[in-house]
């Protein structure tokens, strides 16, 4: 359960709010060679300003390659290349946009919830196996399971916090 608020977390670092951050180039992979190879690795991601990210590849050969990429990630980004910089500004969020990706992280909202009622499901079917063992009692199949509610019940209003930080986020102009 810990583990899909951290994925959350990470899917919301994917969704633009307007502002800079290295980590919205996270998902796009550049033709290095061949192969298919993380940005971070072929180049250095930095933040010009709050509006601009500036990606300087580590091999002149390959800025083609990383604007390609950048185009291809279906991120909305428009790459603009002086030299061996590649600068990337940030377009302004129009309220429609705002919405969708509003929308965007309730879905992720959402499957996270999904994944920890998931795992609360899987531990519930582990103490059924437990207790037609009778390696527990009856008494202790109740509490385990109120207990797993109890933490199901916490990680999902996690979610819910999660969620709400990003909305306002996002409506932030």
């Amino acid at each position: 359960m810990a583990k899909t608020i951290e994925a959350l977390g990470h899917n919301f670092n994917k969704i633009r709010t307007g502002r800079a951050h290295p980590s919205l180039l996270e998902g796009v992979r550049v033709n290095y060679y061949g192969v298919e190879t993380p940005l971070s690795q072929v180049a250095s991601i930095g933040v010009e300003d709050a509006r601009t990210l500036t990606v300087t590849p580590w091999e002149k050969n390959i800025v083609p390659d990383i604007e390609k990429a950048i185009h291809k990630s279906d991120l909305g980004l428009n790459p603009a290349t002086a030299g061996t910089v590649i600068r990337i500004p940030m377009p302004a969020l129009t309220q429609e946009t705002r919405k969708g990706y509003i929308k965007q992280a309730k879905q992720e909202a959402e499957s996270a919830r999904v994944s920890i009622r998931n795992a609360r499901r899987d531990v519930l079917s582990d103490i059924k196996d437990l207790l037609k063992e009778k390696e527990i009692s009856e008494d202790e199949e109740r509490r385990a399971q109120d207990e797993i509610q109890k933490i199901t019940d916490k990680y999902i209003a996690e979610v819910d916090k999660a969620l709400a930080v990003k909305e306002a986020d996002l409506m932030e102009i």
